[in-house]
């Protein structure tokens, strides 16, 4: 698996930035290569159980500026399901699945706006206080 660019965020607040090439929404640990760590140092194990969600990213910066779209524009096209994602810290992120079930880990989503930094989101299941279909 090539390396992708993720922000961790734990459920504990914590926010953490690097790479990944082994992540899998069925395994509950992966490793992340530290942003700015030399390579080969540090590499920290990360548990799943410990997460809010795992955000893929275009770029670590992002745009601070940017007011990210929180709704589906009338008429617009979508793969998958719409869904409204509640985490238990308040936050709310609206997006695509093609996979959600409250049985399993966590579940892909992808944030409604394509402008987004957010390429798509792991969110974690214990991390999420309910799931809303639009």
């Amino acid at each position: 698996m090539d390396q992708v660019k993720v922000i961790v965020r734990y459920a504990d607040g914590r926010v953490v930035k690097g790479f990944t090439g082994d992540f899998f929404p069925n395994k509950d640990r992966f490793h992340l290569q530290m942003l700015g760590a030399p390579s080969g140092n540090g590499l920290e194990l990360i548990l799943l159980k410990d997460l809010k969600a795992l955000f893929f990213v275009k770029d670590f910066g992002g745009d601070s500026s940017y007011k990210e779209r929180k709704a589906f524009l009338e008429g617009e096209r979508v793969q998958g399901r719409k869904v409204e994602v509640s985490f238990k810290d308040g936050e709310k992120l609206v997006g695509t699945t093609l996979g959600y079930d409250p049985q399993r880990p966590g579940f892909f989503f992808v944030p409604v706006d394509g402008k987004s930094n957010n390429i798509r989101v792991f969110a974690v299941q214990s991390a999420v206080d309910s799931v809303h279909y639009l």
